[in-house]
Order: structure tokens, then C-alpha cells, then sequence
């Protein structure tokens, strides 16, 4: 089987959020596809297979962390796409069937891919006894990101606070499905983003993953609402960090962004 490794939502190599990308004639095992994913080792590997022409979809496609099986995941759709475009596979729009429904993804004549997700339903909740401590930073506002994503997103007091984050892990992981979306208004705009986050999920194996695409879902209806506008550009801000252009659509969230081929080879076993 042929593999790539992709960094997505950047235009450099060695940045952004790398992901593995394997196209099948038709999807293994669950435990082969768990295996592979752990010997890639990166946040998710996306393992894809064209499906019939004529259907509501064209390729099927499902996400792996080294730890389980996912219900979304943003970089390694847009490192898919990506993949499907530069290898020849799939011209224009792409859409995929996905545990999350039909999601497109759109390549741009910039170069950029433009994802369409489902926006996450935002829920405010009391702030759960112990975040703070385990995120080591006082909420201002908690709200649940419903079943696709599965986080709490936590703003919290500014964009210093949330670069300086180094949480508990180990009691972070009781207060959520899958991890926490932790964020907070861009210091100086005129830098080219409005606003930042991190992402650390010890639920399903990544302590902090590098640039999250469904957390954009989360993260573009809350900044929306705040800065009074739909189309947005978010900093997450891990150490190798990427920046993801949001547009949001009501119930769809458009999400765009940059990839890069690093690695092409092919796997053995």
C-alpha cells in the first residue's frame, strides 16, 4: 500500500498538523487499520477507497489516532483531498462518506482546499469541578461541542494564557469525550488572525494535537457570534502551529487551508 504523509493547514513543510493518507481498493480489518495507524503515529491516518459512480458520495473515508477510531477529523480530510488532487485521482470537488455524514472538500485556485463540515452545536455549562485546575487557567465561558467533536471548548482570558498552557493531562481527560478546545481573542489582529487556540486529547491518544479542523467547527460559531462576522482566521497556536480560514454557513462551516506532501512511500506489511 502506497502512503503519504501530509501536513495540512500550512504551506510549509515541517509545520501544521502532519497526517497520514492511504487510498485503498476497499477498506482492511479494523484491527489492520488500528495497527497502521499506531505505526504511523500521528494524530489521525485517513484511509480512504473510491466508492461507485452515481452515489451521494465518492470516496469513503475513515480516521484512525494511534489509540481508536474517529467521528471527524479536518487535517486529515484536507491532507485526503490534497492527496487525491496531486496524485491525479479525483479532479474538482471531492466528497467523501464519513462517519459525520457527506463531507466536500473543494480545491481553490489560490491553492487552498475548502473543507465543508457541520457546524457544532455549542451548549454553555457550568464549569466542571476541577477543569481548572487540570487546564491550569480560570474559565471565562464553558461550553460542550456536542457528539460529532466531543470537547469542552473553554475560553479562557487572553491569547498569553493560552500559549503558556501546560495542563494535567491525566485529570484533564475526566471532563470530556475526547479532550479539551482551549482559546481566546487574538492579542493584535492586524498579525493576521482573530483569534487562538490549543487542543489537548488525552481521550483518544494525542496530548496535544498540532492544528485541529473539526475544533474550527466549535471555534467559528463562538468567535462569530463575538467579533460580529462569518468569515474568520484562526491561530493554533502548538509549537508547530497552523492558521485555518473559517467561513461560517449557518449549520455548515467552511474550513480552508493549505497542504503539503512530505513523506510518499509505500508500506511493506
Amino acid at each position: 500500500m502506497r502512503i503519504r504523509i501530509v501536513d495540512a493547514f500550512t504551506d510549509r513543510p515541517f509545520a501544521g498538523n502532519p497526517a497520514g493518507v492511504l487510498l485503498l481498493d476497499a477498506f482492511p480489518d479494523d484491527d489492520r487499520l488500528q495497527r497502521v495507524a499506531l505505526e504511523v503515529n500521528h494524530s489521525e491516518t485517513a484511509f480512504a477507497h473510491r466508492l461507485p459512480a452515481g452515489g451521494e458520495a465518492d470516496w469513503a473515508l475513515r480516521w484512525f489516532t494511534p489509540a481508536t477510531e474517529v467521528a471527524m477529523c479536518g487535517h486529515a480530510t484536507l491532507a485526503t483531498a490534497h492527496v487525491l488532487h496531486t496524485a491525479g485521482a479525483h479532479e474538482g470537488p471531492v466528497r467523501f462518506a464519513t462517519r459525520s455524514g457527506v463531507l466536500t472538500a473543494t480545491p481553490r485556485e489560490d491553492g487552498t482546499i475548502t473543507l465543508d463540515f457541520p457546524t457544532a452545536p455549542l451548549t454553555p455549562v457550568q464549569t466542571p469541578a476541577g477543569v481548572a485546575e487540570a487546564l491550569g487557567a480560570e474559565p471565562r465561558t464553558v461550553l460542550d461541542t456536542g457528539p460529532n467533536i466531543g470537547d469542552l471548548l473553554v475560553e479562557v482570558a487572553d491569547e498569553q494564557t493560552v500559549r503558556g498552557l501546560a495542563p494535567d493531562l491525566g485529570a484533564l481527560a475526566a471532563h470530556s469525550e475526547r479532550g479539551v478546545i482551549a482559546t481566546a481573542r487574538a492579542e493584535d489582529p492586524a498579525r493576521g488572525y482573530d483569534y487562538v487556540s490549543r487542543c489537548f486529547f488525552p481521550n483518544v491518544g494525542i496530548d496535544e494535537d498540532p492544528v485541529t479542523g473539526s475544533a474550527q467547527t466549535a471555534l467559528a460559531p463562538f468567535w462569530s457570534e463575538r467579533l460580529g462576522r462569518p468569515d474568520l482566521t484562526g491561530l493554533q497556536a502548538s509549537s508547530r502551529s497552523g492558521r485555518v480560514r473559517t467561513e461560517l454557513r449557518g449549520e455548515r462551516t467552511l474550513l480552508s487551508g493549505h497542504a503539503v506532501t512530505v513523506i510518499d512511500g509505500e508500506l511493506l506489511v
